[in-house]
């Protein structure tokens, strides 16, 4: 982190824990409802155990997988940028935060009056903020452990001035939705920050086929190990009994769809129990365990402008692998 002339805020901040996981988000239901459907399906956000995050912050390391160091790069170079764009007295509310690297970029230079950090890796979540809270003394952080992917209802933070909420949505995780779905959900975003209101999106861009492909299928196989452990998470938390090494990593950008594709595929003719239900599997049968949606920045802008977002500036880096968008809410 780059560093500048000191104008931190004075005071110590305050640093709130809340868990708005309901019945609703039940990893079980979830799975056993997906392993019933014709296409077998478990919903991504379903990799980030305790092992699954740590098995992420390697792929985001590996060589082949660009989207994490392009992004990071983006933000170093025009954050100064981002943040007189955002402006001052910010609530910057973050889905899907992680391990939060790249938003010490930006709380060091927006310094938001409250930060608000979403998601549903409880031991992730703390973690990261601990960091910040060491890092940033004067930081206001309400951390709330839940979906993202379903309307979440912010806790109150009293006597903190706000002039403008801010959305930051890093990752290009908004990729994990189809389309369809990102609409909804940007709607979503937008009804939280209001008019007025701003998205900082990270979103990965349309590239060649070879490229994409190396990225979500590592010659290292850190990302087949990553999502194998869907398997390993169902055995240990749901009472499955998956052979885990009867299965394997299938990964494919489908250049029609404008999307890459994570399957686990059945190498044999073979059959598991979850909570004591049994799920058969043909030879070459699949569970799909992820999309991932990349955009050029036109295609993304059009999108976005459904939810009622317009654009307002975005960075790109030299080689056109990825982009950040800032966008006001109208």
């Amino acid at each position: 982190m780059r560093e500048r002339p000191s104008s931190r805020r004075e005071g110590v901040g305050i640093v709130r824990h809340y868990s708005l996981l309901t019945h609703e988000t039940s990893f079980l239901e979830d799975v056993l409802a997906g392993l019933a459907r014709p296409q077998k399906a478990i919903p991504p956000k379903y990799f980030y155990d305790e092992r699954g995050s740590q098995l992420f912050e390697r792929i985001c390391e590996l060589p082949e997988y660009y989207p994490t160091r392009t992004e990071l790069a983006i933000m170093d170079r025009h954050v100064d940028e981002m943040a007189a764009l955002l402006g001052p007295d910010t609530q910057l509310v973050e889905f899907g935060s992680g391990a939060g690297v790249k938003t010490r970029l930006l709380v060091d230079r927006l310094e938001p009056s409250l930060y608000v950090p979403i998601d549903i890796a409880e031991s992730t979540l703390r973690e990261a903020c601990k960091r910040l809270a060491l890092m940033f003394p004067w930081l206001n952080i309400s951390a709330v452990l839940a979906d993202f992917a379903r309307p979440v209802r912010l806790p109150e933070f009293v006597g903190v001035p706000v002039r403008r909420k801010v959305v930051y949505f890093p990752g290009s995780t908004i990729g994990n939705f189809t389309p369809d779905e990102a609409v909804a959900f940007l709607e979503g975003v937008r009804e939280l920050v209001g008019a007025g209101g701003m998205l900082l999106i990270g979103v990965d861009l349309k590239k060649d086929k070879r490229v994409l492909d190396a990225a979500y299928d590592d010659a290292q196989g850190v990302t087949a190990e990553f999502n194998l452990n869907l398997l390993h998470r169902i055995n240990r938390e749901l009472g499955g009994d998956f052979q885990v090494k009867r299965f394997r990593h299938k990964a494919f950008y489908d250049e029609h769809k404008g999307w890459i594709e994570m399957h686990l595929e059945s190498l044999y003719s073979q059959f598991a129990h979850v909570a004591g239900r049994r799920f058969d599997f043909r030879v070459g049968e699949t569970i799909h365990s992820e999309i991932s949606c990349k955009y050029s920045v036109e295609e993304f802008q059009a999108l976005a402008a459904r939810a009622r977002f317009h654009a307002e500036k975005v960075w790109t880096d030299p080689a056109n692998l990825f982009a950040v968008h800032a966008m006001i809410a109208v």
